[in-house]
């Protein structure tokens, strides 16, 4: 396969995969990094059927498979058999014919004065991660669905001092009186101009309590502002509670269509996040395609 950014350099459209723990749920486990190493071949099943249904670039399952997201299910002593088998199993499913990115979620903690941790600690945190997944291979990183201006900053620069991988950034927003704001209150500007000048090599946003159509708004927002390739990876729809479960019902054609919306405001890398399955991305690959 031709290098990442040189592909989209070339103009085209690539798809993402969609969400890793919706599929995991239907099969009756709950979503997390142990599956990797527990029940690894539910676990390339999911990635080959986003392979099948036209995914480009497939998510490694290493979300929260930092130091501190290990923490509450006390397997911060696996950390790197944890994401260098997540890397393995994706690799191994995309068979060559998708880019694996290694999946880089928060670290689920505050930073000072609102928690506990320094930004130093954060650095090392994410570096401690980023180190293992380049050393298993991945083509690219995405540090995705962050709140956290101060957090997603940490995260790119520590990808790229220890890397020269390309990386993703994305923040999740959520619907606001004055525009869309993240959990922190930071302006889809604020957030689109600090992942560009961190070193982000693409930037976008991702899940969120936002509709597809919502988001092609965003990434408008963040085309007015910067001059970067742009990400797009919206919800299946806004999540309805159901036995104290959070569903997200939007079909695939519908989802398809909000995610095309987000290629015309100039998406240029378009996936699923929550509640989207292979059914949603096969939907957008079709419509991505008749479009050509």
């Amino acid at each position: 396969m031709k290098p990442f950014l040189e592909v989209l350099q070339e103009g085209r459209i690539l798809v993402f995969d969609g969400a890793m723990g919706t599929q995991l749920e239907e099969r009756g486990l709950h979503p997390g990094p142990q599956w990797n190493i527990e029940a690894p071949e539910t676990i390339a099943d999911v990635h080959r059927a986003y392979l099948d249904a036209g995914a480009d670039i497939l998510l490694t399952n290493t979300f929260s498979a930092n130091r501190l997201g290990l923490e509450h299910s006390r397997l911060t002593d696996k950390l790197k058999e944890l994401n260098t088998a997540g890397v393995e199993l994706c690799k191994k499913a995309a068979d060559g014919r998708a880019y694996v990115s290694a999946d880089i979620g928060s670290t689920g903690q505050l930073l000072e004065p609102y928690g506990t941790y320094t930004k130093d600690q954060f650095r090392e945190i994410f570096e401690e991660q980023v180190i293992v997944l380049a050393e298993a291979g991945v083509d690219l990183f995405t540090v995705e669905t962050m709140t956290d201006i101060n957090e997603i900053v940490i995260a790119i620069k520590a990808c790229k001092s220890v890397s020269n991988l390309p990386v993703i950034a994305s923040m999740s927003f959520n619907p606001g009186a004055a525009g869309p704001r993240t959990m922190m209150g930071n302006t889809v500007e604020e957030c689109a101009r600090a992942m560009a000048e961190a070193g982000a090599d693409v930037i976008g946003a991702n899940c969120g309590g936002i509709t597809p159509e919502q988001m092609a708004e965003v990434i408008a927002e963040m085309k007015r502002v910067v001059d970067k390739p742009l990400a797009a990876q919206p919800n299946a729809g806004l999540p309805e509670l159901i036995d104290n479960r959070a569903v997200f019902n939007l079909p695939p054609d519908a989802f398809a269509a909000g995610a095309i919306r987000c290629i015309d405001a100039g998406a240029v890398i378009v996936g699923g996040c929550c509640g989207t399955t292979p059914a949603h991305i096969a939907a957008l690959r079709h419509s991505l395609d008749s479009r050509l």
